[in-house]
């Protein structure tokens, strides 16, 4: 073990990797709960218990080969967005529909794609075509994204049709969530090892004397999986089917990419390289480790297809077990920083076959603190990202200011974007990185393919 993910190198041990794998699982494990529901006895398609073991298996496998593969702390589960999506076309709500067997050959196409985007030359164009400020702000992005889906997970803040607002903080979870935080953040702020697990854990202990939580009718906490519904993947070719190939390829690779950029940043694994540009410097990004994070994004999206659920991607809730990478700060929080955390997030997800119950059984409010505390976490990314420069600093601000309110991918989109527009407005064309053109149109493609 000590000679395979390197512990004493990484300055950290068996119990702090246990750790924090239990931490990153539990604030992954309402997705266990929420994927089934959505897709769950969807016409054409399995039960919601089959739905439930096909997520589990097909999080594992690309969680275990991330870990042996990369060993970095990085969990990939299911990704919600395209399950919705999926929900959405079966359903032809949004305007044409395919069938449960469509939309698993969109998702084999897609996860075949992804392994080809993976070799060396394409992946390398899609990475270093992210200048370094965005890759900073993605970073900053991810954490605002990741605080306000705790804080909506506990009612502190609703979310309207067209804007979101305050919450009853009287209410159970509210107020079950702000005391949660606080004893979070008062353990995180002593130094204590493992704050956020504790957190988690004492949250759940302050939700029992406020009703709503306790062992439901019937309960019985160990169960056998039911076995997942294998439907053979079909290949229609129409126009709508490679429209809904690209969107989930899109937003597959992108969310990946962008939460492997956010996690590996708040490790400390991105290392940067200074080169003469432009107003004086700009800094590239160099992000190891990139080919294990997309390959196993992709053959756990393969698997999913072959297993009957939605694509699996890179999922930000690592970061509540990842180890912040900040000099004397590595000592806060759980603070894993090798795969070892991820094999225990892995093994958990297989456990989860048998104790489904027991896991998604815990409440939203026990939760919302260590997601709220893992986005200040994230937020001192933006101390590093260059407020000097407009052109550098505007698209930056754009992939903060978008990415909470809709999703990791846009956040990229109109980052690039804008970068690309303002460099070209301000005289700075012939700083952009071929790379960066190459991406920016693809995303205008995108937008005359919806």
């Amino acid at each position: 073990m000590e000679k395979f993910f390197r512990l004493k190198e990484n300055e950290t041990t068996f119990g702090r990797e246990l750790a924090a794998g239990i931490t990153t699982f539990l604030t992954m494990a309402y997705t266990l709960a929420v994927v089934p529901g959505l897709l769950g006895g969807v016409p054409g398609g399995p039960s919601t218990a089959a739905v439930y073991t096909a997520t589990v298996l097909a999080a594992a496998i690309g969680t275990l080969i991330m870990a042996f593969g990369s060993n970095l702390p990085v969990a990939l589960g299911p990704n919600l967005g395209l399950s919705a999506l999926f929900a959405d076309v079966v359903l032809g709500i949004i305007g044409f529909k395919l069938s449960w067997a469509e939309i698993l050959g969109v998702i084999l196409i897609q996860g075949i794609l992804f392994v080809v985007i993976s070799l060396p030359v394409i992946r390398k164009v899609v990475v270093d075509a992210i200048p370094l400020n965005l890759k900073k702000a993605i970073t900053v992005g991810i954490g605002l994204q990741i605080a306000m889906k705790g804080l909506m997970s506990a009612g502190v803040i609703m979310w309207d049709d067209s804007f979101s607002q305050l919450g009853s903080i009287t209410s159970p979870d509210a107020l079950v969530t702000i005391i949660g935080l606080l004893i979070t953040i008062a353990l995180y702020s002593k130094h204590v090892p493992g704050a956020i697990l504790l957190g988690i854990l004492a949250t759940v202990i302050v939700r029992i004397p406020f009703g709503g939580f306790g062992l439901p009718e019937n309960f019985v906490p160990v169960s056998m999986p039911a076995a997942p519904l294998f439907v053979a993947p079909v290949f229609s070719f129409t126009w709508e089917f490679f429209i809904v190939v690209f969107t989930f390829l899109f937003v597959d690779v992108f969310e990946t990419l962008g939460s492997f950029l956010g996690i590996t940043a708040q490790a400390g694994a991105i290392k940067d390289k200074s080169i003469k540009v432009n107003e004086g410097k700009e800094e590239v990004g160099d992000v190891p480790k990139t080919l294990p994070a997309f390959l196993a994004a992709a053959i756990g999206s393969i698997a999913a297809a072959l297993l009957g659920t939605a694509p699996v991607s890179v999922r930000v809730e690592s970061v509540a077990g990842s180890g912040t990478g900040r000099g004397t700060d590595r000592g806060r929080g759980v603070g894993g920083r090798t795969g070892l955390t991820s094999v225990v997030t892995g093994l958990l997800f297989l456990a989860a076959l048998f104790l489904g119950p027991v896991f998604t059984m815990i409440p939203s409010s026990a939760l919302a603190p260590a997601l709220v505390l893992v986005g200040f976490l994230l937020m001192w990314k933006v101390t590093e990202i260059e407020f000097t420069y407009p052109t550098e600093a505007i698209p930056a601000f754009f992939t903060i200011i978008i990415m909470p309110f809709t999703s990791i991918a846009e956040g990229i989109v109109y980052g690039v974007l804008s970068f690309v527009l303002i460099k070209t407005l301000t005289g700075k064309a012939r700083y952009i990185p071929v790379a960066t053109w190459i991406l920016s149109a693809v995303f205008i493609l995108r937008f005359f393919m919806h």
